[in-house]
């Protein structure tokens, strides 16, 4: 009786130990988790936007590029001032209640990666971003 009650023991012990093995995910493929590269612009993107017709506003990004192939860094990096450019001008075009709502800001950075990606594929003849991510987002 003691030898069938050790053997269940040990046989239920031996089942805990091994089910996590057995229903563990397997792990991804180590070729999509390194093609991913972050680039953050710096530094931080500052510029002024027009509050009622005669007052500045003032808002500050911090952004981060989120690129799929990690050989287009250089491409990015040399284009830096471009990109720079394309967001401030956007910036520069949305209205106070646009910058200060949830929705224009997804506005805007739905805009901003579609026209730096426009801007990138006329330049170098390929769409490098695949998200921008605003890290930092401050207005006053």
């Amino acid at each position: 009786m003691m030898k069938k009650t050790v053997f269940v023991a040990s046989l239920l012990m031996a089942i805990t130990l091994l089910s996590p093995f057995t229903y563990a995910k397997p792990p991804q493929d180590s070729a999509t988790q390194s093609n991913i590269t972050y680039y953050t612009l710096t530094p931080d993107i500052s510029t002024n936007y027009i509050i009622n017709g005669s007052h500045l506003g003032y808002i500050r990004l911090q952004i981060d590029l989120m690129l799929t192939d990690s050989s287009q860094i250089i491409n990015i990096e040399h284009h830096a001032p471009l990109i720079r450019d394309t967001i401030i001008s956007i910036i520069g075009q949305q209205s106070a209640q646009q910058i200060k709502s949830l929705a224009g800001r997804e506005k805007i950075r739905q805009l901003s990666k579609q026209k730096i990606n426009q801007l990138l594929l006329a330049e170098t003849g390929h769409t490098a971003i695949n998200e921008l991510l605003f890290t930092q987002y401050l207005y006053q």
